[in-house]
């Protein structure tokens, strides 16, 4: 059987990770990477792959099953989306929350056009934490649910932060609040607002002679990203960012309290600790990627999220392999 061939568009920390975990899987095969730098300027480590201009992707439609869209969500993905959907079927990690259903119903009408199937806001939070909300609420429909991220650093917020005139670099760490976590975590079912339950902790390289002070409070108050929590901005060197914030951990867990018809009390807790988002990210990606390209060839096309998913279209292995050694 011919592997999937993989295309990634945008060869940044997610596209570098994707290249590096496509390998890992054995029904995959690189195709190309496409970007709007220099072609000429990349030299991915898989021998042979073609790298070429990201305005140039209609060349490889009959060259590429999935293209693994790997910009960021602040204003890559809202435009490479449906462009993108309208020449292949893609994945993608779009985790701007609030905005989740309009950009669905942009990639859906373009991919429903050409006949292809896009996985849209799938990595691990919108992503698996997305699905395992939906379980437990469906098991536990009397209850309560909490979702915590971190502590670690979110790819998308940090390049919301890099968006900003002036910004030559930036992280931004999420830091769950402890003391709501132990309070559901004691079973109290506390209504908590955003900003009591996480920090926003940022770090920014800025051009010489920006306006700080702008810099700041564009970034404090910059919608769907930080203006519901509380933010902390620090300016740095490049030289420390390079040294102390060069490394992606992230993680968090998904939760939900609640009770059964008898009356007993349940908790249900999901978790993630992960060295590099990055990387957990692409591997998640390319688990969607098989995915989407399972789906398109039975026909079934526009856009998709990880709710209309079953997990077996995930896997690599056959569905009696699944039902001897899975279930």
């Amino acid at each position: 059987m011919r592997k999937i061939r993989i295309g990634i568009v945008g060869y940044g920390n997610v596209g570098k990770a994707v290249e590096q975990a496509v390998r890992q899987n054995t029904d995959m095969d690189l195709a190309v990477i496409l970007t709007r730098r220099d072609p000429a300027s990349i030299t991915p480590p898989t021998p042979g792959v073609a790298v070429d201009g990201l305005d140039r992707a209609a060349q490889y439609t009959d060259r590429i099953d999935v293209a693994v869209l790997c910009g960021g969500s602040a204003t890559d993905l809202p435009e490479q989306g449906p462009r993108m959907a309208a020449l292949f079927n893609t994945v993608d990690s779009y985790d701007t929350h609030a905005r989740i259903p309009e950009y669905f119903r942009e990639v859906d009408g373009a991919a429903v056009n050409a006949g292809k199937t896009a996985v849209i806001s799938t990595g691990w939070d919108p992503g698996l934490f997305s699905l395992l909300r939906v379980i437990e609420e469906a098991v536990l429909p009397s209850g309560t649910a909490y979702t915590f991220w971190g502590p670690g650093v979110s790819q998308g917020h940090s390049d919301a932060i890099r968006r900003v005139k002036g910004v030559l670099d930036g992280r931004q760490y999420t830091l769950p609040i402890e003391k709501a976590v132990e309070r559901v975590r004691s079973g109290e079912e506390p209504a908590l607002t955003a900003r009591e339950k996480h920090l926003r902790d940022c770090y920014v390289v800025a051009e010489e002679g920006a306006d700080l002070d702008r810099i700041r409070r564009e970034i404090e108050t910059m919608p769907n990203y930080f203006s519901d929590y509380d933010t902390k901005v620090t300016f740095i060197s490049q030289e420390e960012m390079n040294r102390k914030h060069g490394k992606m951990p992230h993680g968090g867990f998904v939760m939900r309290t609640g009770r059964t018809g008898d009356g007993s009390g349940h908790a249900v807790e999901f978790s993630l600790r992960l060295e590099s988002n990055p990387a957990f990210t692409a591997s998640v990606l390319l688990a969607y990627a098989r995915a989407a390209h399972r789906l398109n060839a039975e026909g079934i096309t526009g856009a998709k999220t990880v709710f209309d998913i079953a997990p077996a279209y995930l896997s690599p292995r056959t569905a009696e392999e699944l039902r001897k050694d899975q279930l």
